[in-house]
């Protein structure tokens, strides 16, 4: 199967320090990082959890898709958003304590029921979500138009 790479240089301490993430397999481009960018309240720049929104949105999509397809449905158009949050972990320091999955779909074939158990099944079965299973809160809302 495929790996791919990303590769950040760092330099600095965590707070005044900065870095630059570049998507080194598809060489799309490169991103500059800071703790103090990465907890703002506005984006100014991406942060790894605005990066993991990404991959999680897309790869929920792709299985999104497959799952309305295993059920006889066929995916039209899927409007996919991903929040990731980052909180103060318990046992110290941050963890990513939410990621909430938004879901609008047009698809054909399906009723809403069937929808939701394909959606419930995609948000379980996507590559990106097994892997932030440690994640404690991931909410779904998905919906049928």
């Amino acid at each position: 199967m495929a790996i791919r790479s990303a590769r950040t240089l760092w330099a600095g301490g965590l707070q005044d320090g900065s870095g630059q993430v570049e998507l080194v397999s598809s060489g799309l481009g490169k991103f500059d990082v800071s703790w103090p960018r990465r907890t703002a309240d506005t984006a100014e720049g991406t942060s790894p959890e605005e990066l993991i929104a990404a991959a999680h949105s897309s790869c929920y999509s792709m299985a999104l898709s497959a799952e309305l397809a295993n059920v006889g449905g066929t995916t039209e158009s899927l409007d996919v958003t991903a929040d990731v949050t980052l909180g103060p972990d318990p046992a110290g320091g941050f963890r990513i304590s939410k990621i909430k999955l938004t879901v609008r779909a047009v698809a054909s074939g399906i009723d809403a029921e069937g929808f939701y158990t394909a959606a419930t099944a995609a948000k379980n079965g996507c590559p990106v979500s097994k892997a932030l299973a440690g994640v404690a809160e991931v909410e779904l809302d998905a919906e049928l138009i």
